[in-house]
């Protein structure tokens, strides 16, 4: 059975950007970075919304990128627009058994409102910006249990988390 996880930065106030345009390169710590590049090479490929896609210098390397789009097509990116249960059997088929989920916030909550994501890797860091984007759209109740936790000597905070169930 494939593993779908969440993989996530958030500021100390919670908020995964100041606006739609802010890429979490820009403000998450070389640890976060490396974080990533291992958690989402491992899986092999890298979903995620078009203007998440917009946020990065180019497509994730060593990684298949499939961006949620309506009507866009992006350079060394495949496209869908397939339902979460959909997109996830077909990259069950193709034989992947890890899939990342790569924000932004309506991507998380689509995929959480689905009920198959199996794990959440949320790095906090030592930042605020007082205002900004959520993690998800709307309400939504996901009972979690915490798997692991630690620390960097520069404060940020790795966690990763079991999703027990979706409560919507």
């Amino acid at each position: 059975m494939i593993k779908v996880f969440i993989i996530a930065a958030e500021t100390l106030d919670g908020f995964i950007a100041k606006d739609s345009g802010h890429s979490p390169f820009l403000w998450t710590s070389k640890e976060d970075k490396q974080h990533f590049v291992e958690q989402t090479r491992r899986a092999g490929v890298v979903v995620m919304g078009s203007t998440t896609f917009k946020t990065l210098p180019r497509p994730m390397k060593e990684r298949v990128n499939i961006v949620y789009s309506k009507s866009q097509n992006f350079e060394g990116a495949e496209t869908t627009q397939d339902d979460p249960i959909t997109l996830i059997k077909k990259l069950e088929e193709r034989g992947f058994k890890e899939v990342a989920i790569c924000g932004g916030s309506s991507i998380y909550t689509m995929f959480l409102k689905a009920g198959i994501v199996d794990e959440i890797y949320m790095t906090i860091e030592p930042v605020i910006f007082g205002s900004g984007m959520s993690l998800l759209t709307e309400d939504i109740n996901v009972q979690l249990k915490l798997e692991e936790s630690h620390t960097t000597e520069h404060g940020t905070i790795f966690t990763k988390y079991k999703v027990l169930n979706t409560l919507i």
